[in-house]
């Protein structure tokens, strides 16, 4: 079979002639009971290792071509005469990331006759039209909890990052200043706020973890409810809606999946029903926000602060407004692709070839959609539907706009 990956590229200086650290910790499960991904195959990289760019390949070469199956790795993923427009028409199977998503549109389904799997190195397939993947019978999956507890980092570490105005503090010293004033005059204590979450899955319900002690009032509306003894551990006071939560928060973190029904959820409206003054963290999908209408609250005050590291379209235009808006603390999109991370989800796309390849089950929590529905993770908590519109204009970062 031919599988084409698209990575995203290696580091601007080559790679580190040495890791910051020699090992890292072994994780074998995860605080659900899930195991972390256990391919069948001897790892041919070391622990730690960056997989996640071009010549990392996730591992994969040896492991494929030992297999006799055929390997595409490119970074050239977007428009209509890039590298991966041109691989996908014979391909068997696409692998992406989350970080440097290939959009798997409906006009590029129609294109790849051949296509049988699109699998997500990563937690997260919108980039995939999955209703023109159900109609083609196509199998989608993803590394289910991989990089979970990754990106719950990212979201306190970013938390903290605005509520204390730790960016332009930071910067005060890279510029040569010491003026405490201007450091201080947008920093406050999380201590006594409100935070909640939208969504209390695996990502959402580990920052609740996280923050529970900095002594926090914790609030979260999900779809599925979480159990009473839960709610009753960490102090959690639940929400039917959305606007019921968010009228009550001084922070709000955005963990929920994109699909249809999530799509520009945070626009005017619901910004406008926050507390003026307010923060989103949002590392879950740059398209659940409405862009300008981030911007404008940003500017006008309704919100003291935006981070995350998702946005829409990946790699975003350099015109894109969340570039120059006022007090945010954006990344790339870097939450789940730590060293630690890349090892595991690395890993758990060898486990999810291996069983493609041998026709065993897919592990049901690795499963968005098969056999022409929703299926697995995927029934859980997504909608039938596509939210790759738009995202054609990635391709203007390529050719430097």
């Amino acid at each position: 079979m031919k599988v084409v990956c698209a990575l995203y590229a290696d580091p601007a200086n080559g790679f580190p002639p040495k890791y910051a650290r020699d090992d890292i910790p072994e994780i074998k499960g995860y605080p659900d009971g899930q195991t972390a991904p256990t391919p069948q195959s001897a790892a041919d990289f070391q622990p730690g290792a960056l997989l996640g760019c071009v010549s990392g390949e996730l591992g994969l070469r040896k492991f494929l071509e030992s297999r006799g199956h055929t390997l595409v790795v490119t970074q050239d993923k977007d428009g209509a005469d890039s590298v991966l427009e041109r691989e996908l028409v014979d391909a068997d199977i696409v692998i992406s990331q989350p970080f440097w998503p290939a959009y798997i549109t409906r006009e590029r389904i129609a294109k790849a006759k051949n296509l049988k799997m699109a699998l997500t190195a990563g937690i997260g397939s919108d980039h995939v039209d999955l209703q023109a993947a159900c109609e083609r019978n196509i199998t989608v999956a993803e590394v289910t909890f991989c990089n979970s507890i990754s990106v719950s980092e990212h979201v306190v570490m970013q938390i903290l990052a605005l509520v204390r105005n730790y960016i332009p503090s930071y910067n005060q010293i890279i510029n040569g200043g010491w003026n405490i004033a201007d450091c201080v005059e947008r920093s406050y204590d999380v201590e006594g706020m409100h935070v909640g979450t939208i969504a209390a899955g695996r990502i959402g319900l580990a920052v609740l973890r996280r923050m529970k002690p900095f002594d926090v009032t914790l609030h979260y509306t999900e779809r599925h409810r979480l159990p009473k003894e839960i709610e009753d551990e960490l102090g959690l006071i639940y929400h039917e809606s959305v606007e019921e939560m968010v009228k009550q928060c001084d922070v709000v973190t955005i963990n929920c999946p994109l699909h249809p029904g999530t799509e520009h959820l945070f626009n005017a409206d619901m910004i406008s029903k926050m507390k003026r003054g307010s923060y989103i963290v949002n590392t879950a999908r740059g398209k659940i926000c409405d862009r300008n209408a981030i911007a404008d609250a940003l500017k006008s005050g309704q919100l003291a602060g935006y981070a995350g590291d998702v946005w829409f379209p990946q790699p975003p235009p350099k015109d894109h407004p969340w570039r120059s808006m006022p007090n945010h603390a954006m990344t790339p999109h870097i939450s789940g692709t730590s060293l630690s991370a890349q090892t595991r989800y690395a890993n758990g796309v060898r486990e999810i070839l291996e069983c493609f390849f041998d026709g065993k089950p897919i592990r049901n929590e690795y499963l968005i959609a098969q056999n022409g529905a929703l299926a697995g993770a995927g029934a859980h908590a997504y909608e039938q539907g596509s939210t790759t519109g738009g995202s054609e204009e990635a391709a203007k970062f390529s050719k430097g706009q």
